[in-house]
């Protein structure tokens, strides 16, 4: 089952309202503990979010309103535009997953749409809803719109939103003329067809009693304050009049549930409508609202009062009447949660049209099988705080480096040494603006050093290595950090920025080794693409690996990706799938798979297979039928060097995916290399990679 749902739309006033209140009344009859987030609230003059009060208070959730979201519309907008999209997305994690550890279920809120930012909101919303992994609960609109308008602005939605690749749990097309419910439910569930697997459909009618504001919602909107009837506040505005003319002109116009706006020197307008309450032959009103700056003559004031029995508030705001008038147009009606009217009426509309068994089933169907790139990417600086490790970074004169230690450091991930001239590296982060109170080591003149260059003649006894030869060696930084890893100084090391990977892990296979159960050392690329992260082994060590070497590497791959939080299913790959071609090279790959599924016979492995039946569900129905793997598969196991390095570089470029590594598995202590073109971001998460395989 999910253990969570995002519910957005890409229309105002779509009435999202209803839906979470039949979500969450649904939800409460079978889990313990609920919690709602809405990640981007909607503020205005300091007020909560009136869903998040909504939710939390009519369903007495136990939480603080406060936890229920992280940044203001107006903040969320700041950030993005000063490109901290990063900082932004860790900071709904975060809390997403602080609300994760303490509650079953999440109901997640997207960000309220206006006209005005209509775009902006999508986006938003589309992001986060990939961020959070979380199946999306669409709800469109049929507010004032012909049968056939509202499918087509449903299908332009779905569209959008089928490009964004995101996991549709259900549509709801809300507000929908009653008499079109029937014809706009099977246009909708065709388009709905474009999503691989099942989408629930549901067309909710349009119910005018619940959009009606109260005078409550207009007290609130115009920030007005009542002379009489506050226990009349929930009557309901039908309509606006503003009263302009005499009263014998004005009372033609009175409509049933009808808010009277009038200057409050208007007399005449106030007692009118007194004496039109009294009278059958005019309809009651829903309240009076008077404007303006002036205070209501006294001893009209004083007939209000003494009027107990009128069944309608009076209201007065300071603004001008014309300007008070405007701004009512803009005003719609809310929910609130003490309005136990309107919420039984919004169940009931929710109640009548949601087939809730067929909702909870697809709730229980949506268990996500992925993990999206940005719980990936939050999850690695989670794990590497939670046990603290120290990495030794031998490149310390690099400008990417210090500006990485720079974001490990402030984000509290790792403990960090530098390599390198101390009098050079302070200069460079002086110009760079960057303070890092952290170890720096020149190897040379290292308390260490001596002790460094009698161990690694030790450890390369027999292999014709002198004093002199590893005097020379020691003075490399990369051989000087390894052998702080070997000796226990650190944890790990991280280099290859400016020098080659066989700079780099030639001194880790001298030095540290592989560990006793594992064949021989190799790799994988973590690749993030838009919706889902993928395990690529081996891309940068083994050029040609026989079967025995391939089964490690899938096993291997496999414990990395479990180790990561990636269900392993694993795709070992040829140009041919199962037994429909023949060759050495798919010889190779049906001994390996053998021997894998020998020594780990729980694995989910599959072999030979092709990469399209390996990744695309539609593709393994025809090629391989009834497997665990094909269209499922998460971690892809290359044949050889020259095939894993140019799909790995070829999905990067083509596809837009971070590939993050080579992460370098089956060494006795970790050590991992970079590329010579990695981003100050590539260094940071290889760093928390590192980190995190220390931690074993």
């Amino acid at each position: 089952m999910s253990k969570s749902l995002f519910i957005m739309s890409t229309e105002e006033r779509a009435g999202r309202s209803v839906i979470e209140l039949g979500i969450l009344q649904m939800l409460k009859t079978r889990v313990k503990k609920i919690a709602f987030f809405k990640p981007v609230a909607h503020s205005q003059d300091n007020e909560v979010d009136h869903t998040v009060e909504l939710a939390i208070k009519y369903f007495d959730l136990d939480m603080a309103l406060e936890d229920a979201w992280v940044f203001t519309q107006e903040e969320a907008r700041s950030m993005l535009s000063q490109g901290l999209q990063s900082q932004f997305i860790e900071a709904v994690l975060t809390r997403y997953k602080d609300l994760e550890e303490r509650y079953d279920f999440i109901v997640c809120e997207g960000a309220d749409v206006q006209p005005s930012d209509a775009s902006f909101v999508f986006e938003l919303n589309v992001m986060i809803a990939a961020a959070l992994g979380a199946p999306v609960v669409f709800v469109a609109s049929g507010r004032n719109k012909t049968a056939a308008q509202t499918v087509d602005s449903v299908g332009v939605a779905l569209d959008a939103m089928f490009e964004e690749k995101l996991h549709m749990l259900a549509i709801m097309v809300n507000r929908v003329n009653e008499d079109d419910v029937v014809d706009v439910r099977p246009y909708v569930a065709a388009k709905a067809r474009a999503y691989k697997g099942s989408t629930s459909i549901f067309v909710l009618p349009e119910d005018d009693g619940l959009d009606r504001p109260s005078m409550n919602d207009v007290k609130a909107w115009v920030h007005a304050e009542v002379l009489e009837g506050a226990s009349l506040l929930g009557n309901r505005v039908r309509a606006y009049i503003v009263a302009a003319m005499r009263v014998a002109n004005f009372l033609n116009y009175l409509e049933k549930d009808c808010l009277v706006v009038v200057p409050a020197d208007r007399s005449d307008i106030i007692l009118g409508c007194y004496a039109a309450r009294f009278s059958p032959k005019f309809p009651n009103i829903a309240g009076v609202l008077l404007t303006g700056d002036m205070p209501v003559a006294e001893n009209i004031a004083e007939i209000i009062s003494a009027w107990e029995d009128a069944s309608f508030p009076i209201l007065k705001a300071s603004g001008d009447t014309f300007t008070t008038a405007r701004r009512l147009l803009d005003m719609r009606g809310k929910i609130h949660f003490d309005d136990q009217q309107k919420i039984a009426r919004a169940l009931g509309v929710f109640d009548g049209a949601v087939n809730v068994p067929v909702f909870l089933r697809s709730i229980d169907a949506a268990k996500s099988e992925s993990i999206t790139p940005e719980m990936f990417q939050y999850g690695l600086f989670l794990r590497a705080r939670k046990q603290r490790r120290h990495i030794v970074l031998p490149e310390g004169d690099s400008e990417r480096i210090l500006k990485a230690a720079d974001m490990l450091v402030r984000r509290d991930i790792v403990d960090l040494t530098l390599l390198g001239n101390p009098d050079e590296i302070a200069k460079t982060m002086s110009r760079l603006n960057i303070k890092l109170e952290i170890p720096i080591i020149d190897p040379g003149s290292s308390e260490h050093f001596e002790e460094f260059v009698d161990k690694f003649v030790e450890i390369r006894k027999g292999k014709n290595v002198t004093q002199q030869i590893a005097h020379d060696l020691i003075l490399d930084p990369t051989y000087f950090g390894t052998m702080m890893v070997q000796s226990g100084l650190c944890d790990g090391m991280v280099s290859g920025s400016t020098t080659t990977t066989q700079h780099t892990i030639r001194p880790a296979f001298q030095i540290i080794k592989n560990r006793p159960d594992v064949l021989l050392v190799s790799s994988v690329f973590f690749m993030c693409l838009k919706d889902k992260v993928l395990v690529y082994g081996d891309c940068a060590v083994n050029p040609d690996p026989n079967p025995e070497e391939l089964a490690q590497i899938a096993l291997s791959s496999a414990e990395t990706a479990y180790k990561f939080g990636i269900e392993p299913r694993v795709a070992l790959l040829s140009y041919s799938t199962g037994s429909s071609g023949k060759g050495a090279h798919v010889d190779k790959v049906v001994e390996a798979v053998k021997i894998a599924q020998a020594r780990a016979p729980e694995l989910l492995l599959e072999g030979p297979i092709q990469y399209d039946a390996a990744i695309d569900p539609a593709v393994a129905a025809t090629k391989l039928p009834g497997s665990k793997v094909a269209g499922r598969a998460t971690v892809f196991i290359f044949p050889d060097l020259d095939t894993g390095n140019n799909t790995y570089k070829a999905v990067q470029r083509s596809a837009g995916a971070i590939a993050m590594g080579p992460v370098l598995q089956g060494l006795n202590k970790p050590v991992n290399d970079l590329s010579r073109g990695c981003t100050v971001e590539d260094i940071v998460y290889t760093v928390a990679i590192t980190a995190i395989q220390a931690q074993d």
